[in-house]
């Protein structure tokens, strides 16, 4: 595990517990879902640019699908 890896897990599950408690607060399904997994996933990615895309990607679902 390399420093950067270990930054931009600390930063998407941070962005991850902000979905999460969003998601609670609303009853919004996909924030809550999207903060699930952004708090997960960096523990199971040990490459830094797939850390990022999938970040990325989790990031931006609640923008795009609004339920």
């Amino acid at each position: 595990m390399t420093a950067a890896t270990l930054l931009w897990g600390v930063l998407f599950s941070g962005i991850g517990i902000g979905f999460f408690v969003y998601g609670k607060k609303q009853k919004a399904n996909v924030p809550l879902a999207c903060g699930i997994g952004l708090m997960i996933y960096p523990y199971f990615i040990p490459d830094t640019t797939l850390l990022v895309v999938i970040g990325l990607l989790l990031t931006a679902i609640p923008f795009f699908i609004r339920r």
